[in-house]
């Protein structure tokens, strides 16, 4: 399998790192990137091939992962120069429908949409994927070798519930920074050094997260291992239960899931 990024920027980066560590050889793997500064660092960093027009980097048969921002796509799209049909193609623009990029493409079938999300430039990220009908099981197998060099892989039934793993997993790591934040700064108003209070919240929530991903119970079993009856940890989380923090945080996930689709409708518009 050889594969075309169209777009140079730290997902292409990633992936392209990923896949060399995977046993991908640098021959299999071209970008086009079309400033020349971000293309030199690509090229010199992977010593891969690197382009500034997407019409000297295809071969038959290359899988072409389109990785510009969703602002750029419908011009990257429009200007690709492949025939349709004839490669599969991979979009991990946030927000970019399918319906939408197969029209800028001229009607191309063979269509993925990914959601990876930021932990993917450390190889440690988790992707939503999508497929139109015209995707064949192999297609699909070459989208997951892809995306799985940085990050875990999930397939998603229906294309509108791409807007809810962009607000869970995409968005996801945003809410997670936010609450390494908050802990750390209680953990100050509680009197703690400012060091120590950020390395207490960050060590806590990576060793949580580890934990739950290797102890396979769910969060609802650990949590409630570690809650004592009349203990700290209840306290707490009484807390969280009368100030509805359950309820505002779902709140907080729908309107990222609402504002993703509003995005997709705006960005269809010719």
């Amino acid at each position: 399998m050889n594969v075309v990024f169209i777009g140079g920027g730290n997902m292409a980066d990633a992936l392209i790192g990923g896949l060399l560590k995977n046993g991908f050889s640098a021959g299999q793997l071209r970008a086009v990137e079309v400033n020349g500064d971000a293309r030199r660092r690509l090229a010199d960093k992977h010593r891969v091939d690197c382009f500034d027009a997407p019409q000297k980097a295809y071969r038959p048969g290359d899988v072409i992962v389109l990785a510009v921002k969703p602002q750029q796509m419908k011009e990257a799209a429009r200007f690709s120069g492949f025939k349709p049909n004839a490669n599969l193609v991979i979009s991990i623009a946030a927000g970019i429908t399918l319906a939408s990029l197969a029209r800028w493409l001229g009607g191309h079938g063979k269509l993925v949409r990914a959601m990876p999300n930021t932990p993917a430039l450390i190889g440690a990220g988790v992707t939503g994927l999508y497929a139109l009908p015209g995707v064949s099981d192999a297609e699909k197998k070459q989208a997951e070798i892809i995306l799985g060099a940085v990050s875990a892989t999930v397939w998603i039934a229906e294309e509108p519930l791409m807007d809810a793993v962009t607000a869970v997993s995409g968005s996801g790591p945003a809410y997670v920074f936010w609450f390494i934040e908050q802990l750390a700064k209680a953990g100050e108003s509680l009197g703690l050094p400012a060091e120590t209070a950020q390395k207490l919240a960050l060590e806590t929530v990576l060793g949580s997260a580890k934990l739950a991903a290797q102890s396979g119970e769910s969060p609802v079993a650990l949590r409630e291992r570690v809650t004592s009856k009349g203990g700290t940890t209840e306290a707490a989380l009484k807390a969280f239960e009368e100030q509805k923090l359950a309820e505002r945080f779902l709140r907080a996930v729908e309107a990222a899931r609402d504002r993703g689709a509003e995005l997709g409708d705006e960005m269809a518009k010719d």
